[in-house]
């Protein structure tokens, strides 16, 4: 559990604050802002280090706003692609708790860029949404600290925030790929390969991390194992797949430590005929992976619980809750269909 928060929120800064610490009207801000003529560079760099200094941020619905009582009725939510299968159920499950509460929500995908992160949450943001749910991906989410000093309330999920004190939710990343390691070599597989996404990415750091353990508790030497990140595209999934399976003592088992890559690693096994003769377990579900010959075992998280919970601690927020904030770690499971039980050759 992470302290409380005992920070006064302050007002959000306007137009005027601007105008006053800038040395013109608001008109003048208006101009700026709007990109509208007759208005000197000179003056133009005040106003916009003026904007910079007070982190003021342009409300384009404020009359709406001050008659609704200073609420949007909506919600942000910045996830990593609103196409992928985890992210679309979990985007499901928040939706659902807001729409019984009346308010929309307001989606946007970073693609895990972390420079895109601070752009799409900037422009969620920029709706005055009431309150923001988002996967981070850069490395530091400090940019935030103003934010919330204006008392806009944050829960993160899949990832904990760093620089923000903020309440998470996310899976079991470390015992999920420990038990998932653990299941491979239980079959008999000492020669296990980790595949996964971009070693930027906190949950890639933590699946890798219990692989590790797993092997390192079998006696199995963690420096021996092969280990292939940086797949983050179908192409780069399906060729690193290809090249590990054609190349010199090539493993018998593959943890495939993300949705996207299981998909891709399955296509590479069955465009090489290997996909009787060599074991897979998939971190995350994929559609349709119990139709599959084999078919596929996965470690399944619950991304409806994930998705209601953190929709729940945004809305308590909302509420007036001022708790200490946590860290809310989600189960996940093993669930054996074939692909994880094939012995090693």
């Amino acid at each position: 559990m992470k302290d409380s928060r005992t920070e006064q929120i302050v007002r959000r800064p306007t137009m005027s604050d601007v105008a006053a610490l800038a040395r013109v009207s608001s008109k003048t801000v208006s101009r700026v802002i709007n990109d509208e003529p007759r208005v000197s560079p000179v003056v133009q760099q005040r106003v916009r280090e003026a904007i910079e200094r007070l982190s003021y941020r342009p409300d384009p619905r404020a009359g709406s706003l001050r008659r609704s009582g200073q609420r949007s009725e909506t919600i942000g939510l910045a996830i990593n692609n609103v196409d992928n299968p985890f992210s679309a159920a979990v985007h499901r499950a928040i939706e659902d708790a807001a729409v019984a509460r009346g308010v929309a929500v307001l989606a946007s995908s970073t693609d895990d860029v972390p420079v895109r992160e601070p752009r799409v949450v900037e422009g969620l943001l920029r709706r005055r949404v009431d309150g923001l749910i988002a996967a981070p991906v850069s490395r530091d989410q400090s940019y935030l600290r103003t934010e919330q000093k204006y008392g806009t309330p944050m829960v993160f999920i899949d990832r904990e925030p760093v620089g923000v004190d903020a309440d998470a939710v996310v899976s079991d990343h470390t015992g999920g790929a420990r038990m998932a390691a653990s299941h491979l070599i239980e079959v008999g597989h000492r020669r296990i390969a980790f595949l996964g996404d971009l070693t930027t990415l906190q949950s890639t750091q933590q699946r890798l991390t219990g692989f590790r353990e797993a092997l390192g508790y079998a006696g199995i030497p963690t420096t021996a194992a092969r280990v292939v990140t940086e797949l983050h595209s179908a192409d780069v999934i399906e060729n690193a797949v290809r090249a590990l399976m054609n190349g010199h003592d090539r493993p018998t088992a593959l943890f495939s430590a993300q949705n996207s890559i299981t998909i891709g690693t399955i296509r590479a096994l069955r465009a090489l005929d290997m996909h009787n003769d060599v074991a897979l377990i998939g971190f995350d579900d994929i559609l349709l992976a119990d139709l599959l010959v084999p078919a596929i075992t996965v470690i399944a998280q619950d991304s409806q619980r994930i998705g209601s919970l953190a929709a729940e601690r945004l809305f308590a927020r909302l509420d007036g809750d001022r708790s200490a904030t946590a860290t809310h770690v989600v189960p996940v499971r093993l669930v054996t269909r074939g692909s994880g039980e094939i012995p090693p050759a």
